[in-house]
């Protein structure tokens, strides 16, 4: 599955020749989280963050991903620049949506694999504008969504949805989804604090064709509050190439890919 996915995992899109206008909020974040998808992916990816002076700071990123019995795995290797350079991070996410994601990182000035916890997903990966909770896979059964309205973005008429988690100890007190009706992909997103304040927006800057798979592949987190920015760019990108299951290991982050 497509990192930035990750969180971008939930927003990815599916071939489709429109929803039916009678569907519920709940059968679209279905629909969505449903969507064709490659059984794996190799690529390559960067990361430019931004602060509120417009200062820029870009981080190169290798990337594997595949689907096992169910279970979306996927590593990333920071390659550049040197100071980040051998970190890497794993998440395991479960499709009936039963479980919690798994996910590790690898610090190699520690020299050690760390597991995240529950607690620490809501944190800053690497610095960036994504947390750790929005490079995972999520299932729409956590949530419940209403359709809140509808509006166009780019030409494209898109519905609403509102989501709230079901579990009161989430990061995000609510967010806020533009869903494309013609190819039921989000478009983009808001993320309101515990507090039920707006934090941050994801938009979609760019899809892309690859292997007969509509993916995202250029993505802006801006936080709103410390006026900082996250873009996340897809370079060479690799579909349905064999990946044994093994890569997905702590081993494996601990040597590299």
């Amino acid at each position: 599955m497509a990192l930035v996915a990750a969180t971008l995992a939930s927003l990815s899109a599916v071939y489709a020749q429109g929803a039916e206008p009678s569907k519920t909020a709940d059968e679209i974040m279905t629909d969505v989280f449903n969507r064709p998808q490659p059984e794996s992916i190799t690529s390559e990816l960067s990361m430019v963050l931004t602060d509120s002076r417009g200062r820029e700071r870009t981080r190169r990123l290798k990337q594997i991903s595949a689907t096992y019995s169910g279970v979306d795995k996927k590593i990333m290797e920071f390659a550049e620049p040197a100071d980040v350079r051998g970190t890497s991070f794993m998440n395991w996410s479960y499709g009936d949506g039963s479980r919690s994601d798994d996910q590790w990182i690898y610090l190699p000035a520690l020299k050690r694999v760390r597991r995240i916890s529950s607690d620490g997903k809501g944190d800053s990966f690497m610095g960036s504008d994504f947390s750790y909770d929005d490079l995972a896979e999520r299932h729409p059964q956590k949530d419940s969504h209403a359709i809140i309205g509808t509006e166009n973005i780019d030409g494209e008429s898109c519905w609403i949805i509102e989501s709230v988690s079901r579990d009161s100890g989430e990061s995000y007190s609510k967010t806020i989804s533009w869903i494309s009706k013609q190819r039921l992909m989000g478009l983009k997103r808001e993320y309101y604090d515990t507090s039920g304040k707006l934090l941050k927006v994801l938009t979609v800057k760019e899809t892309r064709e690859v292997a007969g798979y509509l993916m995202i592949t250029h993505t802006e987190m801006r936080n709103v509050q410390k006026n900082h920015r996250t873009e996340m760019k897809f370079g060479s990108i690799t579909a349905d190439s064999a990946i044994p299951e093994d890569s997905f290991t702590e081993r494996t982050l601990a040597r590299g890919l």
